[in-house]
């Protein structure tokens, strides 16, 4: 709760600091008095002074320089200054009025009068403070929304990370003086549809998120909100029979009394920020749900990308499995595939928005092979000259397929390209080296390792340790100048993984 407000007298007559410290401290206030300029100015730099009543007329530095000292200063001018003088001269206001003075009391003073406008002055203060407040908030809000944006994956979008930033836009910082909450409670519905719950501190200029095992929705009784709700309480609010109960539960969870917080419920997400420095008004509820809104829109955002990406690769599937319509004997070829050229991906530590598109576009290198007849396929000898011809025509059938859409451009490299060879011995257009995208340089040693593992009408099925000696040595069929030595090295420091993924997707 917010502390009592800081007064400064500041006069040089010790009689005129006694008056004024005995009316105000009656009423509440912290009072401090000095009896010079210089003296004030030390007080306001080392402590947090809510308004100053400063008389005029003082030896050194009089009271029209402090006040402009005062106002000059970005850090201070909002501080209210009450210039008290026996001068009513017309020159004499007017130069306090420059000097950026609020309001004049003459003497003798008049007990009522100084409360009356100390009251005020303090009320207008406060919601100057709030204004501000609310000016600061909306410039993080915007640059927190631009952030956000500039950084948002959809593909790669962690919520609790999100509820992560959401915190430490609200949380107080430690050393912090600013009306923000001292502990937030954070609570979702994850994927199995239970709900988690958190709490946050800050500490060290470090954020703290803890677990909290209770089963916060039964222990306070929350329902399950068809609809958002967004609310504050202050403490005199805390106290109402209504809301006791409720207070004592969240405080068997958390080990703080409190005074004050604010909350945004709904049936997916809510989050309880608790002991603010200040009372609490609809302003800052609206703020916690302005932050919360953002996080929720991208990860609403991040949640279609995600589905829309599901269903993209139902449909590879599907057509995966139409291209091996004439060949059951294939399998699991293709998702192994995928995995192998993963695998290769992430040790040649390329970035992880390549490893997960050759995963799935890897599935698609054979979808060419739904143009050539069974009879061919499943043919148990030696092809005819035309039968090859034909088969090798395949990449561009699969070309063809694919199409130009942009999503599946790494698709339609690898389909055209996964028959090159290192030393341009390849098909269907005999390109060499870096020539052939590096895409399908990796899914070309990860087909032929899965190929001398299957049993095929022309060949019979290798072991692990036979397959890797035959790709390493060669034979009439494979070379290991056919690969990318850079790539082929990949492949040998972690075969023993590809040995993994074909004995769990065998079949």
């Amino acid at each position: 709760m917010p502390g009592k407000p800081r007064l400064l007298c500041v006069d040089d007559e010790p009689v005129n600091l006694k008056l004024l410290d005995t009316i105000l401290t009656s009423q509440g206030y912290d009072v401090l008095t000095v009896p010079g300029g210089q003296e004030a100015l030390g007080v306001i730099q080392e402590k947090e002074i809510d308004l100053v009543l400063l008389d005029v007329m003082m030896p050194g530095m009089n009271g029209f320089e402090v006040c402009q000292w005062i106002k000059e200063r970005e850090e201070y001018r909002n501080i209210p200054v009450v210039m008290i003088t026996a001068l009513a001269s017309k020159e004499h206001r007017t130069r306090g009025i420059e000097a950026g003075a609020e309001d004049f009391i003459s003497k003798p003073i008049d007990k009522n009068e100084v409360l009356a406008r100390i009251k005020m002055l303090l009320k207008m203060r406060d919601l100057n403070s709030r204004l501000n407040r609310g000016y600061a908030n909306l410039n993080q809000l915007i640059s927190s929304g631009e952030e956000a944006i500039k950084t948002f994956n959809p593909l790669h979008f962690d919520f609790i990370s999100a509820i992560d930033n959401i915190v430490k836009q609200v949380i107080r910082q430690a050393g912090e003086s600013s009306d923000k909450p001292r502990i937030v409670l954070v609570g979702f519905v994850d994927e199995e549809r239970s709900w988690k719950w958190f709490q946050y501190e800050s500490a060290f200029e470090e954020l703290y998120r803890t677990p909290i095992e209770a089963d916060v929705q039964k222990a306070l009784r929350l329902p399950d909100y068809g609809e958002s709700t967004i609310a504050f309480y202050n403490e005199s609010d805390l106290e109402k029979i209504g809301l006791q109960a409720f207070v004592k539960k969240v405080e068997s969870l958390i080990p703080i009394k409190l005074a004050n917080f604010t909350c945004y419920l709904s049936a997916e997400f809510s989050i309880f920020a608790i002991n603010y420095s200040n009372d609490l008004t609809s302003y800052d509820a609206a703020v916690l749900k302005s932050i919360v809104m953002q996080s929720l829109f991208l990860k609403s955002l991040a949640d279609q990308v995600k589905e829309t990406e599901n269903a993209f690769a139902y449909l590879v599937s599907a057509l995966v499995r139409a291209s091996e319509a004439n060949d059951e004997e294939s399998g699991n070829h293709v998702k192994r595939v995928g995995l192998y050229c993963s695998i290769i991906s992430r040790k040649l530590k390329l970035v992880e928005s390549f490893v997960n598109n050759i995963r799935l576009s890897a599935q698609m290198h054979d979808v060419g092979m739904i143009y050539i007849p069974a009879g061919i396929i499943k043919k148990p000898g030696p092809l005819t000259r035309d039968e090859w011809n034909f088969v090798k025509n395949h990449p561009l059938f699969g070309v063809k397929i694919l199409g130009n859409h942009p999503r599946l451009q790494m698709a339609k490299n690898i389909a055209l390209a996964h028959h090159e060879k290192w030393d341009g011995s390849g098909y269907p257009y005999g390109i060499s080296g870096e020539k052939i995208p590096v895409e399908a340089r990796i899914l070309t040693i990860a087909d032929h390792y899965d190929v001398l593992r299957m049993s095929r009408p022309y060949k019979p099925s290798y072991d692990h340790e036979t397959t890797v000696k035959i790709l390493c040595e060669g034979n009439e069929r494979v070379n290991p100048n056919h690969f990318d030595p850079r790539v082929f090295k990949a492949f040998l420091e972690t075969a023993s993984h590809f040995e993994e993924v074909f004995e769990r997707w065998k079949g």
